[in-house]
């Protein structure tokens, strides 16, 4: 993989690539331990010896190295120190690669880049070059990310049958003999999730006013007639790929306030998808929910500083890929999307005595406009 680096000679990392997408994106090698990348215009892994044979086989980089060819185990019983031993077979292996100062990124590890600078070492720690490149996907991402997707809208449908089907006691949901549980429903979209090969880290579930919270997971008996927020990331599991879904929905009949709400919302967020493609900002798009919106009578956070907890309180949207949020955004910074990023358009309104309405889909930036990866309908009365 060539990476642009016009003031280093190369770019090194230290870490797992199960929590790292970096490092996960570069070598295409999973692992919960850590290992070493290195590209100095070819790249390079020093891996341990235990994982050396499913490196060479699954890994993408140009050189998979042993550890042993440097003798790690000498230096740990010589040092009786694994860190200090691990920095030395690093000088060891950077000298023999003839490099002297190298780009790392930001959250290098401190101890680590002050062993190597008293080696002598220029180690300069810089933004990702992995952040920008990650943010274009490739055909074959955008293919795992509908799988992803795909997925998710099959555990939606299954949980939504289940509020569907419930029965209304004294204002509650029922399943069978017991008041149907917001835990009862994630644990369908669960092993949904997970009988078609994905896994979902959080899944929110959030009735009636606590929704106007809008990252409070929900707990509890669902209510009827109040607005129920589902938002899930589902993740395939062997590609690594998320993708990021919400709808709202009510299973009884819904107030006034509450449908004019979820009318805005909607059609803030048809608004922005058809603005969608390359070359137009990101703030573009979230000015124009925000102009929807506010032309509905809802306040919104775009401009304004301190605290603003009710109306339109976040951005409208972010990247989504090996990472559940990374570039580019779509909020008031929002930089110009370029053709094959793939974005949340996700506007909410969020009132304390209400409750929230947030409806999420993913898209693919193209060069005329945008294609919708999320195909789930969205109808707020079940």
């Amino acid at each position: 993989m060539k990476l642009e680096l016009p003031d280093a000679e190369a770019y090194f990392m230290v870490s797992e690539s199960e929590h790292n997408a970096d490092m996960y994106y570069a070598t295409g090698f999973l692992a919960y331990d850590s290992f070493i990348y290195l590209n100095s215009g070819t790249d390079k892994i020093l891996i341990s010896d235990m994982e050396l044979g499913r490196a060479r086989k699954e890994s993408k980089v140009h050189d998979v190295i042993p550890t042993s060819r440097y003798n790690i185990m000498d230096k740990i019983r010589k040092n009786k120190d694994a860190d200090a031993a691990y920095c030395e077979m690093i000088i060891e292996f950077l000298r023999t690669e003839k490099i002297k100062s190298f780009s790392v990124p930001n959250n290098f590890p401190l101890q680590l880049a002050d062993c190597l600078r008293k080696a002598g070492f220029g180690v300069t720690p810089v933004k990702s070059p992995f952040r920008d490149m990650r943010e274009i996907k490739k055909e074959n991402e955008i293919k795992s990310i509908e799988t992803a997707q795909r997925a998710g809208e099959k555990a939606l449908s299954e949980a939504l049958g289940a509020i569907r089907n419930a029965s209304i006691r004294s204002g509650v949901l029922w399943q069978d003999d017991a008041p149907l549980a917001t835990e009862t429903v994630r644990t369908i979209i669960e092993r949904s999730l997970l009988s078609n090969g994905c896994e979902a880290p959080d899944i929110i579930i959030a009735c009636g006013p606590g929704s106007s919270d809008p990252h409070w997971k929900g707990e509890g008996e669902l209510l009827a007639g109040e607005p129920i927020v589902i938002d899930m990331v589902p993740r395939s599991k062997k590609e690594r790929y998320y993708s990021d879904m919400t709808r709202t929905v009510t299973r009884g009949e819904p107030d006034g306030e509450l449908k004019d709400m979820y009318s805005a919302v909607l059609d803030s967020q048809d608004a922005a998808i058809k603005k969608i493609k390359a070359g137009v900002t990101g703030s573009e798009i979230h000015n124009i929910v925000c102009d929807t919106l506010e032309e509905r009578g809802y306040g919104t956070a775009r401009g304004k500083s301190g605290e603003f907890t009710e109306g339109f309180i976040h951005s409208t949207g972010h990247g989504v890929g090996l990472d559940i949020h990374e570039g580019p955004s779509i909020g008031e910074n929002g930089k110009e999307l370029k053709a094959g990023a793939i974005v949340t358009v996700e506007p909410g309104l969020y009132y304390k005595k209400i409750g929230g309405v947030r409806l999420e889909d993913v898209v693919v930036v193209t060069q005329k406009g945008c294609k919708n990866l999320t195909m789930f309908e969205k109808n707020l009365v079940l």
